[in-house]
């Protein structure tokens, strides 16, 4: 994979606003994770840019917040599940001006998916399927991580119409 440039520069910036925005967290118990504003720079960052920059965003923005907030052992199971969801997003709906809305909500609503599977696959991972089976508050709050996410569309149409440079 070659990258411009331009794209490390946006990958730099845009890793580190998800970065940022994960740090806005709220901690939650008993499996230590915690609920953050970082999927909304993850969509946004997909929906401008496209998978590449999306799927490596996401990742290494989002597991270098859990290395400095100490949840260093979750880092690897991060990079994977919010690359993946910048990845997918991207892929099916960014880097274009003329995307429309519905195929913006298919997007979101998978990468979603992928945030809400991906850490109940992670919490089997560490805890075993009968704890994380029992234990509703991170699904909760994976779910409503997810949701809120979706601030990432409306963000993502803003910044593309104040930097036309984006639509070319």
């Amino acid at each position: 994979m070659n990258l411009s440039t331009r794209q490390i520069a946006i990958i730099a910036i845009m890793a580190a606003l998800t970065m940022v925005a994960t740090l806005i967290s709220v901690n939650f118990a008993p499996t230590g994770g915690y609920f953050n504003f970082g999927d909304v720079i993850v969509v946004t960052s997909a929906l401008l840019f496209g998978s590449v920059i999306g799927g490596i965003t996401g990742g290494l923005g989002s597991a270098l917040a859990d290395i400095y907030l100490g949840y260093g052992v979750f880092a690897p199971f991060t990079f994977v599940v919010k690359g993946c969801e910048g990845f997918v997003i991207g892929y099916l709906a960014g880097g274009k001006k003329d995307v429309p809305m519905s195929r913006k909500i298919i997007a979101w609503l998978i990468g979603g998916i992928i945030i809400i599977a991906g850490y109940w696959i992670s919490e089997v991972y560490f805890l075993g399927i009968g704890t994380a089976a029992a234990t509703t508050e991170a699904l909760t709050i994976n779910i409503l991580q997810a949701i809120v996410s979706v601030l990432g569309i409306p963000i993502s149409d803003q910044v593309r119409k104040r930097l036309p440079q984006l639509n070319s």
